[in-house]
């Protein structure tokens, strides 16, 4: 049985930030595509950090329901995107087997793996892409 690789499961259409983009722009981001993590990528498209929702609720003041309306739109709209970021993250590679991917992501409790070639980003590997390979495998054994 063939061996399977993270680039046989990442997603390689990714939607990224710049660390410059502001928290407005992430947050529509977000909403839109209803993903929940979120490269960031400098103009060369090497991977600077990661921004999950997690990271926005535990350091955004937007999400603080009790401020005023006028003071949470005022606080996304000038906040940037590397104010919130982790940088450092833990990346895999693409030809990296998928067992070991999937041991990073248990032992970290992660949610997602930035995949890289080099510096620059190539794909994103999350949980979710485990549960629908998972439920394509028990789908094709029935």
């Amino acid at each position: 049985m063939k061996q399977l690789l993270v680039r046989d499961l990442m997603t390689s259409e990714v939607e990224t930030v710049h660390p410059g983009s502001t928290l407005a722009e992430l947050l529509d981001l977000l909403q839109e595509r209803n993903i929940r993590h979120v490269p960031v990528v400098d103009d060369e498209g090497e991977l600077v950090g990661l921004v999950t929702q997690r990271d926005l609720l535990r350091r955004s003041l937007a999400a603080r329901g009790d401020l005023p309306m006028t003071v949470r739109e005022e606080v996304v709209a000038h906040r940037t995107v590397d104010e919130f970021m982790t940088a450092g993250v833990m990346t895999v590679d693409p030809d990296s087997p998928l067992a070991e991917a999937a041991e990073l992501i248990l032992d970290n409790k992660l949610g997602c793996l930035p995949v890289v070639e080099g510096p620059h980003l190539v794909g994103i590997l999350t949980e979710s892409d485990f549960v629908a390979h998972a439920l394509e495998i028990s789908l094709a054994t029935c």
